[in-house]
This record gives C-alpha cells, structure tokens and sequence, in this order.
C-alpha cells in the first residue's frame, strides 16, 4: 500500500500517474484540511475536493481546482443580486460542497468524504488530515488576513512577514495507514500551508520514522512549482530552495527527489538525506506524471 501526503496543488498531478501504475484500491492519500472554512453557506474543503477529482478524472486542470467542463450559473445569479462570492464556485462543485456541509451534520468529516468517494466511484481510501477545524493566519505588510483572503483577494502579492495556524488532532486512520504502509510518498505540496500541518500533528512523525518515505520537492530552483510556498519559506526564514524543503523533513525522510537543474544542491542534501536522486518533477503530461511514479515506485 503506498500512502501519500497532499495539498491541493503539486501532489494532485503526481497522483494522476500514481494512480497509473498503482492499484486504486492499493492508494490512499491524506490530505491537508488546514484551509477548510465555510464560503457562501457552504463547507469547503478545497484539496479534498481536489484530491477526490482528481481519482475520478473529474479535475479541471486549468485551475486544478473544481471540476473540468463546470458552469457558473449560481455564481453569475449571486453577483447579479449583489452578493460578490470569496471563492468562483461552480455549480457541480458548489452541488458536491453542499452535500458535505449537509453530511457533516451527522458525520466527521472523514465519514462525510468516504461516503463521497463512495458515490463517485473512487476506490482509493482519501482521508482528511483531521476532522477538526483550523485556525489560520498570514500576516503581511497589508494587515493580518486569513488564507483565503491572502490568495484570492490580494492574489498572493502581499509581502508575507509570518504564518500562524493551531495543532489539531489526526483523524481516526491517519497514523494507522502511514504505519501499515509500504511507502510514504510526501508530495511537492506546500511544506508550510500543506504538508507541514499534516506532520506536525501528534504521532504522525514517529509514525512516518518507521516507514520508508520519499518526497518529491515542491521548488525548482527558487520558485515553487505551484502556489506561494517560496513566499512561506522566506517568512519562515527557511533556504528557498529544494535543500531549504529537505531540511523540514530530514528527522524521518529516506529518498529525497530533485529536479534536474538543482543537481548543485545533490552532495550537500546527501549530508542529512540518506539518498537524493536527480529528476524530472516538472509535470507537464500525462507521460511526465507516469514517469516520475513509476520510478518512486520501483525504488520501493
């Protein structure tokens, strides 16, 4: 069984491959919660949904969020009546969110997503990293904002000076399935907004410390291969490079994987990282995704 730790952007493109050369049933995924909060009326857990699209080849993978071929027509009425939405919801999207915000009053919210992937055909085991709420804040030159509010409103321009988000407590199967395991895969998520929450959480790096675990770096040279983590890592005055991401995860990780142009950073990873190999994590086809699975995979 290979297990793997995901945000919302990065990882999901990895899992298009995995889930080429893995049996569904053999992959399970758990995935960052920190951002979840409700928008429009509705509870949205945006790299679940992500992750769930994703298996079931529903993503939009312009955005690499909400699902491919959506329409906005619940959006555009709301706009139309004055009501400006945080978040673009489309209608198929916003039709899966409001199952969840109604499941979630009778359910956790990682029975609330099993039932999901149950009606939506996937058969890979996708869990929530918690099923309670976080708490998250950036603080930048422009005042303290919430996640949201910091990437889509202010599009992540705001210079970030720090981020600041509560511990919760794992959700009932998330140390089991690390430690039942064949590997741990850390996907190139975020290591601030997503992988981190995920490890910091109580009993999961001893869980990971007994488990072969490999990453995949989420920065080419300086810049993150989606979203703001270089921005993260600077406000955490972290290395902003694939060396800075390794130093996070060097208590527990085995293999370490880089782009092919940060080869100069190989020998000094080597130093803390028991092995680092050299490839191409720049995703851009359904051949690159596969490529790069099938080699994590046969290095199991």
């Amino acid at each position: 069984m290979i297990c793997v730790l995901s945000g919302g952007t990065g990882t999901p493109k990895l899992l298009q491959g995995l889930k080429e050369v893995v049996e569904p049933e053999e992959l399970t995924v758990i995935v960052n919660t920190l951002e979840n909060d409700y928008f429009s009326g509705v509870y949205v857990s945006a790299d679940i949904d992500t992750v769930m699209y994703t298996l079931a080849d529903l993503i939009n993978e312009d955005t690499w969020y909400g699902r491919r071929d959506d329409t906005f027509y619940t959006h555009q009425t709301l706009k139309e009546l004055g009501f400006e939405e945080e978040l673009r919801i489309g209608d198929k999207d916003r039709a899966l969110k409001i199952q969840k915000t109604l499941l979630l009053k009778e359910y956790s919210l990682e029975e609330a997503v099993r039932i999901q992937c149950k009606n939506m055909g996937i058969t890979s085991n996708v869990i929530p990293m918690s099923n309670q709420q976080s708490t998250v804040k950036i603080y930048t030159d422009e005042g303290v904002m919430s996640f949201h509010e910091f990437l889509i409103k202010h599009q992540s321009k705001p210079e970030v000076k720090d981020i600041q988000y509560n511990t919760v407590e794992a959700s009932t199967h998330v140390i089991e399935s690390i430690e039942n395991a064949d590997e741990v895969i850390i996907g190139p998520s975020n290591p601030i907004t997503s992988i981190n929450p995920i490890i910091s959480m109580k009993g999961v790096e001893k869980a990971l410390k007994k488990i072969h675990v490999t990453s995949i770096s989420p920065l080419v040279g300086e810049n993150a291969v989606s979203g703001p983590a270089a921005k993260f890592m600077k406000a955490k005055n972290m290395e902003i490079n694939c060396r800075g991401v390794s130093k996070m995860y060097k208590d527990f990780l085995d293999h370490y994987i880089i782009n092919t142009n940060d080869e100069k950073y190989k020998d000094s990873i080597e130093e803390f990282i028991p092995k680092v190999s050299i490839e191409n994590i720049i995703l851009k086809n359904m051949n690159d995704k596969i490529n790069l699975s099938r080699k994590i995979i046969e290095r199991v």
